[in-house]
């Protein structure tokens, strides 16, 4: 229940609107000096949740601009995700490509790991040098880079060599230093708490 009293209402929102009308002078200054427009390197790491569903949600935003858009998925491919089943009902949009066969700990076979890493990569390689392209999603291309089952400089190198508008989101944990360094938005998730900690299991809609 609010107790204050009319001027102790005023004079709180006076105080609110001199803090935001000098938030907004800095945020706009800031904004004015950010005048570079170039693609991007955005990479999602850590254990926590939510890594591919924010470059899922960057592919929605980037359809919504009207952009194509191509997607691999390292790692990933046993299973069909939520994801791609709903983004291979826009060929035209968005080339999609599973090209896992499963977790590490479900294969166990390292070499057709490798194998399968690169075939993966080759796909990454035709969408980084199609300037057509204006967003590339490599999916938990970090997990590939963590066991080495790429090279990370052959693969910094590729990023680097792509057309200089088309934006790239790469999740996965355990991104490596190198990647970090060359990346212009890095976020990483930490876990507070996940409901497989409680015995509850991945569901489709939420997990996949």
């Amino acid at each position: 229940m609010n107790d204050m009293t009319a001027d102790q209402t005023a004079a709180l929102n006076e105080r609110h609107r001199l803090r935001m009308e000098r938030k907004k002078a800095i945020i706009d200054e800031r904004i004015a000096q950010a005048d570079k427009q170039i693609g991007i390197i955005i990479v999602n790491t850590g254990n926590g949740k939510g890594k591919s569903s924010s470059a899922f949600g960057m592919v929605a935003r980037a359809l919504g601009h009207g952009m194509r858009v191509g997607v691999v998925q390292f790692i990933k491919g046993a299973m069909a995700t939520g994801e791609e089943q709903f983004l291979r009902r826009f060929p035209e949009e968005v080339s999609f490509h599973a090209m896992g066969e499963g977790y590490t700990w479900e294969t166990q076979n390292r070499e057709r790991d490798i194998e399968k890493a690169l075939q993966a990569w080759e796909q990454a390689r035709v969408f980084l040098r199609d300037p057509g392209v204006g967003l590339v999603v490599l999916d938990e291309l970090n997990i590939a880079l963590k066991y080495r089952y790429l090279d990370v400089h052959t693969v910094i190198g590729d990023l680097l060599e792509r057309p200089p508008m088309q934006h790239v989101v790469i999740t996965g944990r355990g991104a490596p230093p190198e990647l970090l360094a060359v990346a212009n938005t890095v976020t990483e998730m930490n876990v507070l708490k996940h409901a497989f900690a409680a015995g509850i299991a991945a569901q489709a809609g939420t997990e996949w």
